[in-house]
């Protein structure tokens, strides 16, 4: 059969064959490169953790070390009494106070991110004067380091001359200075506020990437038939930004989860605050029990990857821009 004059001839499936045979050994030439890179910065390290959390390993005698099997994990002694005495870091309520604090401080962290991000990058789509000049004026909290943001919100929260216990009793919110990183009760309220702060921009950035996608039709047909804009947003703009929400949720939940940085600066000395890579950290160098800290961290890996598993799977997320 002749093809039809001026219709092109679909490509024969060789051809086609080929092209992609070569679009996958491009994209594998790309590929490998990050692959062992990542392999050698993250797998590597990943493993000597694994099997150092299984030896008896310290700073000192790291090569010298001895299998000890799931001790540093659990384990139990009966004593002549007949009572069982279990040590090891599944039963350490140090590392278990971390780990409450850890899952609440991602929790609520990233909960309020993402609200704060959502309404940030809902105004920023909007056609303004000076759009561009304010958005990348929000990013300016997420560009700076966190050690530095640590320390200026530091000074900030200090109950002798902080400029935020001033500024709260001109306002009456208190009534009188608050030590925010010393005391208890506010230490974490200190943590939270400092990170939501410097990493709503990045949330916002993320989903104001999502609201570009939504066709502008849409709104318009909308504005036609006399959707109200609230019911516009949960009806058109959630249900079409919810994928970059995901994925946007996900990032910042890796990132809440293996917190370190901030809370070490911040509030050094506080139980309260005290995550699971501080605690782990405390063990790896501080209290030279490089094994007891290897399990640890081993510990934070799991739980970060069963968390990530669990969340994509109820979530759907995909990385591809769409949902299962």
């Amino acid at each position: 059969m002749e093809p039809v004059a001026g219709v092109a001839a679909p490509p024969h499936p060789q051809i086609k064959s080929e092209l992609l045979s070569q679009r996958v050994r491009s994209a594998m030439f790309f590929l490998v490169p990050m692959l062992v890179a990542l392999l050698v910065v993250a797998g590597w390290p990943l493993l000597r953790t694994i099997y150092f959390s299984l030896t008896n390993a310290s700073l000192t005698n790291l090569y010298g070390a001895e299998w000890v099997g799931f001790r540093n994990y659990l384990s139990w002694t009966t004593l002549k009494s007949g009572k069982t005495v279990f040590s090891g870091t599944l039963v350490d309520p140090v590392w278990w106070n971390a780990v409450w604090n850890t899952v609440r401080f991602a929790v609520v962290s990233v909960t309020l991110e993402a609200i704060f991000g959502m309404i940030v990058a809902l105004v920023l789509n909007a056609n303004f004067v000076g759009r561009g000049l304010v958005r990348a004026a929000i990013l300016i909290p997420w560009a700076i380091p966190t050690i530095v943001s640590a320390r200026m919100w530091g000074w900030m929260l200090n109950d002798q001359f902080g400029i935020l216990n001033d500024l709260f009793l001109r306002m009456g919110l208190i009534s009188q200075k608050i030590a925010w990183t010393a005391n208890a009760d506010t230490a974490m309220t200190a943590v939270l506020m400092v990170d939501i702060w410097k990493t709503t921009p990045f949330m916002a950035l993320l989903i104001l990437a999502g609201l570009q996608m939504i066709p502008k039709d849409i709104y318009e047909a909308a504005d036609i038939d006399g959707v109200h804009p609230v019911k516009q947003f949960f009806r058109i703009t959630l249900p079409l930004v919810r994928p970059a929400l995901m994925v946007a949720i996900i990032f910042r939940l890796l990132d809440a989860m293996r917190i370190f940085d901030l809370i070490y600066v911040l509030t050094p000395n506080s139980s309260q605050t005290k995550t699971m890579s501080v605690v782990a950290r405390e063990n790896l160098i501080e209290f030279d029990k490089f094994a007891y800290g290897s399990a640890q961290s081993t510990l934070l890996f799991l739980l970060i990857a069963i968390m990530t598993i669990i969340y994509i799977w109820l979530g759907r997320v995909r990385f591809d821009g769409g949902d299962r």
